[in-house]
């Protein structure tokens, strides 16, 4: 099999099967566990930007300032596009995001909030894929063994993650079937990334850094900012302690795959 076809199968079989797993953990969670798993959420997206994309983006840089200051401009651009989305709301539904009454329950049909945290995560899942796509396409350029092994780790730090991205959207207000269609979706990136990196690898190596900075800016924009106030609305010490317990295992979830299959 000719490198190309091994990149383009490895990145979409490997997209599939972690996709399948995540949606697996994720959907046969009940429906009155999203808001504990939101918890999860939130530490495997926090781990996966400090333990996964972040070192990896450092390592690229020739100055640790680009990173942070992509990181930066990454958060501020994922502000705006959220702005943006809350002026359409607004001009669409008479600012029913501001108005409507919250419940105590974070999975109450008011308490969605349009699809805003779900956007911003299947962007920034997005371009994670695509980098990762660029690095199986690298690693099977040097050996195909090497493809594999690296294949397998990626795949591995995928499926926490993912299943985090299916909790957000869920809670975000999709549907099973629009939750796992976005996240199929955003899989596709892998192949297009593994495809161009075949051939223009070269002159593409500038864009690595700057890919899993914005990547890592969308991960802790999107746990920060959307997710985190939410658990606020549950101040009692049973459910602070059971919050930050799930924050840390989601942490420990991708800091363990790290540990387990590590990748270069």
């Amino acid at each position: 099999m000719s490198t190309l076809a091994w990149i383009i199968t490895v990145s979409l079989l490997g997209g599939v099967l972690s996709l399948l797993f995540a949606a697996i953990l994720a959907f046969n969670a009940r429906i009155s566990w999203l808001s504990v798993l939101v918890s999860y959420a939130i530490g495997a997206l926090l781990g996966a930007a400090f333990l996964n994309t972040l070192p990896e983006a450092f390592e690229h840089a020739e100055n640790p300032m680009q990173v942070t200051m992509t990181v930066l401009i990454g958060i501020l651009v994922f502000f705006i596009l959220e702005k943006l989305v809350l002026w359409r709301h607004c001009h669409l539904e008479d600012c029913e995001v501001h108005d409507l009454p919250r419940e105590h329950s974070p999975i109450h049909h008011t308490d969605h909030d349009h699809g805003r945290s779900g956007m911003m995560v299947i962007v920034g899942d997005a371009f994670h894929n695509f980098v990762d796509g660029i690095l199986i396409a690298a690693a099977f350029m040097v050996d195909v063994q090497l493809g594999i092994v690296t294949s397998i780790a990626i795949i591995a730090h995928e499926i926490p993650q993912e299943a985090g991205d299916f909790i957000i959207l869920l809670n975000s207000g999709y549907t099973r079937r629009q939750a796992f269609l976005l996240n199929l979706f955003s899989t596709f990136a892998t192949v297009v990334g593994g495809v161009l990196a075949y051939f223009m690898l070269h002159n593409m190596n500038h864009l690595v850094q700057p890919l899993l900075a914005f990547a890592s800016a969308s991960m802790i924009y999107v746990a920060m900012s959307d997710l985190i106030p939410g658990l606020h609305r549950r101040p009692e010490i049973r459910a602070t302690i059971q919050q930050v317990s799930l924050i840390l295992l989601g942490i420990a979830s991708i800091w363990l795959m790290g540990n387990f299959f590590p990748h270069d």
